[in-house]
């Protein structure tokens, strides 16, 4: 064995690089995607962006490389990428300063319809040397129902307006005719403000990027760029070189297609590591449905990605490296690669059931990363108008209430209201306030449902419980998500509980109940209506029996736990006003 000298190995870098630039760079780059966020809550006027954050900024180079972004939502992490390559071959020898392009289509790298990126090229010495991209969901996409939510589609068209890409500036100059149709398939004229709001985003990060070529010198950047690239991949490598080579598998299931009620469609994986790379093999995964409930590539590719970031090191850069080592197979015609024409709107919801597969898969040799299950999807979009402003037309996904619990890790206990794990530490929960001015609507209730937690040594995320009357005119809400079957419960792990399901029901005026399908329209909502919504909580990790007692009897004296539910999970007998007595302790 070579004793230690106390000095750190020297690393030989290629000549004209500077270790200490190319971390300022790669900061810089970072800082820029965030100063494109930044535009993007301040100028947006759909609370879908300006409030829950639902959008990614980024920045790539010539060719379409990730240079950095920011995700503001995690599961559109990898979705601008793949589009800024097609773009780059669908205008190749077309593409000029002062050109924007938009796009959506799932079916050319979209990951879903309501998210449109804005793409803009970036020329430096009068030669393309980079992109500025900005992508969020919109409020509307056209298609058959208000808002782009559409359980009983079976067909793209019936969902959205397909954009492949298209430009519409050339040289600087609005093509009026190109964006006249775009937005006159579009229900929503806020949806056409917020489009130009991610325009300006991307004026943002070509003022930026532009500022450090002026500075370095084209060639000084790219040269930089292509070592952070390898120096990434080269992090990478050691990461899943820590894990031992071997398949590992792991299943999960979606549940209701929407028209079959019982059915349900299996996920299956098989996880390689070998060599350090990894592979993703989702070979066995059920077929496509008639409905909505179904992946395109794109949204398949981000859940993956994003999971995968969670069981590595999370200060790696996010650039054209990080996925160098990791190879991703779905067989087309799959569920979670639907061919054309299929409908797909549900695609980015199935994050969640593709993550539990992950996380079950690499929990025999990653205890120390996974987590247990987080609570499942139930949201509501809720649209019609308001009559408090002249009836104009609104719609919002109601992320307040939709935010359950994560799932416990070892050594934490899980996040309380975080939501869903393709949105978790993206999208917010709206600020009460701006939720009624935004909307035609009264939060009446909305607070930690009690017991929802999944038990364990390190307990599950509470979810939350809340009322809203709903006071808009012609309203109506598409219900989408599963989380409602006993089996969807957020699994536990290492002997941890299962979290509580997701509720939802309307109360009407007339005191009628409507308990919906966890994929349904719901039409015709009269003024006054009650949306009640219980959504479920994480699952546990660890033995709930060696739990610590104080931590129990402190949420029992908070109200989060029964004392009914401290006894059966927790051994402890326990009165709100007083302190836990000893498992075995006579009562």
């Amino acid at each position: 064995m070579q004793a230690d000298t106390g000095k750190a190995a020297k690393i030989t870098l290629p000549d004209g690089i500077d270790s200490i630039l190319a971390s300022v760079l790669q900061r810089r780059l970072k800082a820029i995607t965030e100063e494109m966020g930044l535009t993007l809550l301040r100028t947006t006027h759909s609370p879908i962006l300006n409030e829950a954050r639902d959008f990614v900024t980024g920045l790539y180079d010539a060719e379409g490389r990730m240079l950095e972004q920011t995700e503001y939502i995690p599961v559109l992490a990898f979705a601008l990428q793949p589009v800024c390559r097609i773009i780059i071959d669908a205008f190749a020898g077309d593409i000029h300063e002062g050109d924007v392009f938009l796009h959506n289509d799932v079916f050319s790298g979209g990951n879903q319809n309501n998210d449109v990126a804005v793409f803009r090229p970036i020329f430096f010495g009068g030669e393309l040397a980079a992109w500025a991209a900005c992508k969020g969901h919109q409020a509307d996409i056209g298609g058959g129902v208000r808002g782009g939510y559409n359980p009983g589609a079976r067909e793209v068209w019936q969902e959205a307006f397909r954009i492949p890409p298209v430009k519409v500036y050339a040289v600087g100059k609005r093509l009026d005719d190109v964006w006249n149709l775009i937005f006159a398939n579009v229900r929503l004229s806020i949806v056409e403000d917020d489009i130009n709001a991610q325009i300006g985003g991307t004026t943002v990060g070509e003022r930026g990027l532009k500022a450090v070529l002026e500075r370095y010198g084209r060639r000084c950047f790219d040269d930089h760029m292509e070592h952070l690239f390898a120096a990434t991949e080269r992090m990478v490598c050691a990461e899943i070189t820590a894990i031992p080579d071997g398949i590992y598998e792991g299943e999960s299931e979606a549940f209701y297609d929407g028209f079959h009620d019982g059915s349900r469609m299996k996920i299956k994986l098989a996880a390689t590591v070998a060599g350090g790379r990894l592979s993703f093999d989702f070979a066995g995964t059920s077929p496509e449905t008639e409905g909505f409930v179904n992946a395109p590539l794109a949204a398949t590719s981000s859940a993956v990605l994003l999971t995968f970031l969670m069981l590595i090191n999370p200060d790696i850069p996010h650039n054209d490296g990080l996925t160098r080592p990791v190879d991703i197979a779905v067989p087309a015609g799959s569920f979670l690669n639907a061919g054309y024409p299929a409908a797909t709107t549900f695609g980015n919801t199935l994050t969640g059931p593709i993550s539990d597969a992950i996380f079950r898969a690499f929990a025999p040799v990653l205890p120390g990363r996974v987590t247990a299950g987080w609570n499942r999807m139930l949201g509501v979009a809720l649209s019609g108008t308001d009559p408090g402003k002249d009836d104009s037309d609104f719609v919002d996904i109601l992320f307040l209430s939709l935010k359950g619990g994560s799932g416990a890790a070892r050594d934490v206990d899980g996040y309380d209201h975080i939501g869903l794990i393709n949105c978790a530490g993206g999208i917010l929960a709206q600020d009460y306030e701006m939720f009624e001015l935004q909307n035609p609507v009264q939060l009446r209730h909305h607070e930690y449902a009690p017991d929802t937690a999944g038990p364990g040594k390190w307990r599950g995320g509470y979810g939350v419980e809340t009322e809203i009357v709903l006071g808009g005119e012609d309203m109506s809400a598409v219900v989408f998500g599963d989380g409602v079957e006993e089996e969807a419960r957020a699994f536990g792990l290492y002997g941890g509980g299962a979290g509580a399901l997701n509720t939802l029901s309307f109360t009407y005026p007339d005191g009628k109940i409507h308990a919906p399908k966890s994929k349904e329209i719901v039409g015709a909502i009269p003024t006054g209506t009650v949306l009640t919504q219980r959504a479920g909580g994480g699952g546990g990790y660890g033995d709930p029996l060696e739990r610590s007692p104080s931590a129990v009897a402190e949420e029992v004296a908070g109200g989060l736990l029964s004392e009914a539910r401290a006894r059966a999970d927790y051994g402890l007998d326990i009165r709100s006003d007083a302190s836990a007595k000893p498992r075995g302790a006579p009562k």
